[in-house]
């Protein structure tokens, strides 16, 4: 047993000087903490892997798909399982919206603002106040343009809210419907296809119908140019969103097939703003007038002959 004098602290110098003294030593380094450690920098990525990966949403894709995995999925007919496509907070809403306005070239929507949180809040009530946007601006457009005439009566149209309703929400439903399945069956045919689920998909076409809103509270202006330059202004818009979202999805497949799918959703775009201009605005203005003079000299016409 070892005497109590000879239990003594012993002052050690620094670790260099002891290796040096002892070579066999061994030196156990205890790091501070505010110090960052440092790491040794790993093989360069190669640019045009890392651009595809950023365009198509393959960087974290498995890491979401990973944590998407490990949510508990309520049943279907639970009012849990939907509540989740609404779960969204302000912030978002409003960053998506801003994302669909100004649309940054090179850059997937999907990618910077759905895919980690993909809701349908957004969509549905842009799609809602749209409805009523066009059906009210419909009917003031109307009454501005026969504004003064004294054979005309205003009587609103409520059928345009229905029309509009169902123009608007067969679009935002149905063509992502279809360009979803078209995407899923390209993806068994080319295996570099990247997929959207369908509901990134509706959430893309909901957000890229904001624009609509404004332009279609600016339509109430009665010139025909003016309102041209308008839908023309949103088209480009939101059509530059859905090209640059959907043409990383297709553009490994057949050339003509992806020029074909982007041209194809351009189009429908396309066929949507125009067809909402022409029949909620740019109907012909005088076509009440003949019937309502042709009346009264009808009438005339009959009293003299009695």
């Amino acid at each position: 047993m070892a005497a109590v004098d000879d239990l003594q602290f012993e002052e050690f110098g620094d670790a260099t000087t002891s290796l040096a003294a002892n070579p066999d030593a061994t030196t156990i380094s205890i790091e501070d903490p505010g110090e960052t450690p440092k790491h040794q920098p790993g093989p360069p990525r190669g640019s045009g892997r890392e651009e595809d990966d950023e365009l198509l949403g393959n960087d974290d894709s498995d890491k979401t798909e990973l944590l998407a995995g490990q949510k508990k999925s309520s049943p279907f007919w639970t009012f849990e399982y939907y509540q989740t496509f609404f779960d969204v907070d302000t912030y978002q809403v409003f960053d998506r919206i801003k994302g669909s306005l100004l649309p940054i070239p090179g850059k997937n929507f999907v990618r910077l603002y759905i895919r980690s949180n993909p809701d349908l809040y957004g969509p549905f009530w842009i799609c809602a106040t749209l409805v009523f946007a066009i059906a009210i601006s419909g009917n003031l457009s109307n009454f501005l343009i026969h504004l003064g005439e004294k054979t005309y009566h205003y009587v609103p149209e409520f059928r345009k809210v229905s029309i509009a309703a169902t123009i608007i929400y067969a679009y935002a439903w149905l063509v992502p419907l279809a360009l979803w399945g078209f995407l899923v069956w390209r993806n068994s045919k080319v295996m570099n296809i990247v997929s959207y689920s369908f509901l990134e998909i509706v959430c893309v076409y909901g957000y890229s119908l904001f624009i609509y809103i404004p332009t279609a509270i600016l339509w109430i202006i009665p010139q025909k140019a003016v309102r041209w330059i308008l839908v023309t202004i949103a088209l480009g818009i939101s059509g530059s969103v859905l090209a640059m979202t959907f043409w990383p999805a297709v553009r490994e497949d057949n050339r003509r097939i992806a020029l074909a799918t982007v041209v194809t959703i351009v189009l429908l775009h396309m066929l949507l703003s125009v067809g909402c201009l022409a029949y909620f605005f740019d109907a012909p203005e005088m076509d009440h007038l003949p019937a309502t003079t042709a009346a009264p000299n009808q009438t005339v016409a009959a009293a003299k002959s009695h």
